[in-house]
C-alpha cells in the first residue's frame, strides 16, 4: 500500500509550485519549478509536414552556480520540443537570490528576439567563469536546408541579458552535422572559456563513402568577444568509421588542467547503425586547450536500449535518456577524477544501471565500475555528477523502482541523488523529486524525452543543486525544469572500490553489439 500511495501521490502532483523531496532527512529547500512560461509560444519557425511541436515543454537542463555567490544561478534548457529534432529554441532561467527565477530567451534561433537565423535549437549549456561572467552554448540548425552549427553568447549580469552572440561554426554541406556541444569556463583565467562538440562527416554511398566524427574546439580569451576558429582536437580518422559524442571539458581548479570526456563510437562501415565498439575516453590539456594528449580509455559502454520494462517491444512506450553520454567531475582539492554513465555491467545486459569510475592519477588509469543506483531490478538512467569542496561525490539519476509488475499504461519515475564521502565509502541515497509519469513527456526521435542529460552543480562549496525535468500531467505545460539546494546526508562507512551494496558485475547475456548507439542526437 505504501508503494501504491507514493505512485498515486506522485502522478497526481500538479507540480505547479514545489516538487517535494522524498525523504525527511533532506536538508535545504525543496525543489521548485524554475521554468514557468513560454517565450516562444507564438513562434512558427521550424515547422515540417511530419514534425510535432510540444508547446510548454522544457527539456534537457544544464545548471551553473557562481562560485563567488551561490545565489547567482543559471539553468539553460530546450523550449518547445519538436518530435523530429530540436526545439523552437533554448531558454534560460536565472536567479540572483537562489530562490526566485526569471526566464529569458537565449539568442540561438529565430524564435528568440534578435536570435541567430536558424529554425531550431537544442543542446543548451551554460557555465560561470571565476569573475562571475557566464557563457552559454547552443546547437542550432534548419529543417528546410542543411545549415547547422553551434552558437555562443556571454552574460555580464548573471543571465539577465546576453551579448557577443556568435555563430562559431556554420555548416551548409548535407554530409556535415554538428552535435552535442558544451561550454566550460576556465576556473583560473577570467575571460577564457572552451566550446567543444562533435562534427559528423558522413557520405553513405558511392565511391566516396566515408564516416568520420572528430571533436572540435573553439576558445575565447576575451569574455566571448571573439572565439578562435574551430579546429579538430580529437582526431577520429585514425580509426575508420568512428566518431566522438558528448564531449565536455572538466577543469581542475588547482592546476588549470583540462580534461575532455567523450564517448568513442566505431562502426563497421559508413552505413552501419550498430556500433562494433563503444567506450568512454578522455584527453588532457595542460596549456589552456592549445595541445591535447592522445585518448585514454575510461570504461566500456555496456548500455542497452532504454525501454519501458513491462513493454520493451512497444515503440510507443520507448524511452530516450542518457545512454552513450558520460558525466564527469574533478575533486577541487585533490584532482581526483570521476565519471558516471549508463551501463548494464551489473545486470548481465538486461537493463541499464548507473555506474561510476574514478582515477587518482590524472586520468591515466581508471578503477573498475561500481553500481550507484540501489534499487534491485529497477533500471536507472541519465546520471550527472558533481564533487564539492569536501570531496563528497554526488550522482543524480532517474530510476523506475516504483513501477509495479504488469503496469504498462504509465511509467512512474523519480530522480535520486547518491552521495559518496571523500575517499570512497557506501553512498547515502535520497529521492529528490516527486514521482511522475515519464510517458507524459514529449516523444522525441526514438522515445519519450526528458533530456539526453540532466545536471547537478555544487552550491556554496558544500551543498548540491540538481536541475531535472519532470512531467506535470498538464497537456498545456507537459514538462518543467525543477531545481533546489540539497545538503549532503551523513555518509556511511565503506570503500568506494568495494562496490556499493556488494554489487558485482553480472555475467553478460548474449545481445546485439552495442544496440544503443545514436550517432546524431538533436
Amino acid at each position: 500500500m505504501r508503494q501504491r500511495s507514493l505512485i498515486a501521490a506522485g502522478l497526481a502532483l500538479a507540480l505547479g509550485g514545489t516538487l517535494a523531496t522524498g525523504a525527511s532527512a533532506d536538508a535545504g529547500r525543496p525543489l521548485r519549478n524554475i521554468s514557468p512560461g513560454d517565450p516562444y509560444a507564438a513562434c512558427t519557425a521550424g515547422a515540417t509536414a511530419h514534425g510535432v511541436v510540444t508547446p510548454g515543454a522544457e527539456e534537457e537542463p544544464w545548471i551553473a552556480v557562481d562560485r563567488r555567490d551561490s545565489r547567482r544561478v543559471i539553468a539553460a534548457y530546450q523550449q518547445d520540443r519538436w518530435s523530429d529534432g530540436g526545439a523552437h529554441g533554448v531558454a534560460a532561467s536565472y536567479s540572483t537570490d537562489g530562490r526566485h527565477f526569471t526566464k529569458v530567451p537565449l539568442p540561438f534561433s529565430k524564435c528568440a528576439p534578435g536570435g541567430l537565423n536558424y529554425e531550431r535549437a537544442s543542446d543548451a549549456w551554460v557555465d560561470f567563469g571565476p569573475d562571475g561572467v557566464a557563457y552559454a552554448s547552443g546547437l542550432n540548425f534548419d529543417v528546410d536546408s542543411p545549415r547547422n552549427g553551434v552558437g555562443a553568447a556571454t552574460s555580464y549580469d548573471g543571465g539577465r541579458t546576453w551579448t557577443h552572440v556568435t555563430q562559431l561554426i556554420d555548416d551548409t554541406d548535407p554530409a556535415i552535422g554538428d552535435d552535442k556541444n558544451a561550454v566550460t569556463a576556465d576556473p583560473l583565467h577570467p575571460g577564457t572559456a572552451y566550446q567543444v562538440w562533435d562534427r559528423i562527416d558522413q557520405v553513405a554511398t558511392g565511391p566516396g563513402a566515408h564516416y568520420d566524427g572528430p571533436s572540435y574546439i573553439s576558445v575565447t580569451r576575451d569574455h566571448g568577444r571573439t572565439w578562435t576558429r574551430p579546429r579538430v582536437f580529437v582526431d577520429t580518422s585514425v580509426v575508420p568509421n568512428s566518431q566522438t559524442i558528448g564531449n565536455v571539458v572538466v577543469a581542475d581548479p588547482r592546476t588549470g588542467t583540462l580534461y575532455d570526456f567523450f564517448e568513442w563510437q566505431t562502426y563497421s562501415d559508413p552505413t552501419a547503425t550498430r556500433a562494433t565498439d563503444l567506450h568512454f575516453a578522455v584527453v588532457t590539456s595542460r596549456d589552456q586547450g592549445r595541445t591535447w594528449s592522445r585518448p585514454t580509455t575510461v570504461a566500456a559502454d555496456t548500455s542497452v536500449p532504454e525501454v519501458h520494462p513491462n513493454a520493451p517491444d512497444d515503440p510507443a512506450k520507448a524511452l530516450r535518456a542518457g545512454a552513450n553520454l558520460v558525466s564527469a567531475a574533478v575533486d577541487p582539492r585533490t584532482g581526483e577524477l570521476y565519471a558516471a554513465f549508463e551501463g548494464s555491467a551489473f545486470t548481465g545486459g538486461r537493463y541499464d544501471d548507473v555506474e561510476l569510475v574514478h582515477s587518482t592519477d590524472h586520468g591515466r588509469t581508471w578503477s573498475a565500475p561500481v553500481r550507484i543506483d540501489q534499487a534491485a531490478e529497477a533500471p536507472a538512467f541519465t546520471p550527472s555528477i558533481a564533487v564539492n569542496d569536501r570531496g563528497q561525490v554526488a550522482v543524480t539519476y532517474y530510476d523506475l523502482r516504483y513501477l509495479r509488475p504488469g503496469e504498462t499504461a504509465t511509467l512512474p519515475t523519480a530522480m535520486w541523488m547518491a552521495v559518496f564521502p571523500r575517499g570512497g565509502g557506501r553512498p547515502s541515497e535520497r529521492r529528490v523529486s516527486g514521482v511522475f509519469d515519464w510517458l507524459l513527456a514529449p516523444y522525441a526521435g526514438w522515445g519519450h524525452f526528458l533530456g539526453d542529460y540532466e545536471s547537478v552543480a555544487v552550491s556554496g562549496g558544500t551543498a548540491f543543486r540538481p536541475a531535472l525535468v519532470a512531467t506535470t500531467g498538464d497537456s498545456a505545460d507537459p514538462t518543467d525544469v525543477y531545481s533546489g539546494v540539497l545538503a549532503p546526508a551523513p555518509a556511511r562507512p565503506g570503500a568506494l572500490g568495494a562496490r556499493p551494496l556488494g554489487a558485482r558485475p553480472a555475467p553478460r547475456q548474449a545481445a546485439p553489439a552495442h544496440p544503443n548507439a545514436h550517432p546524431r542526437r538533436h
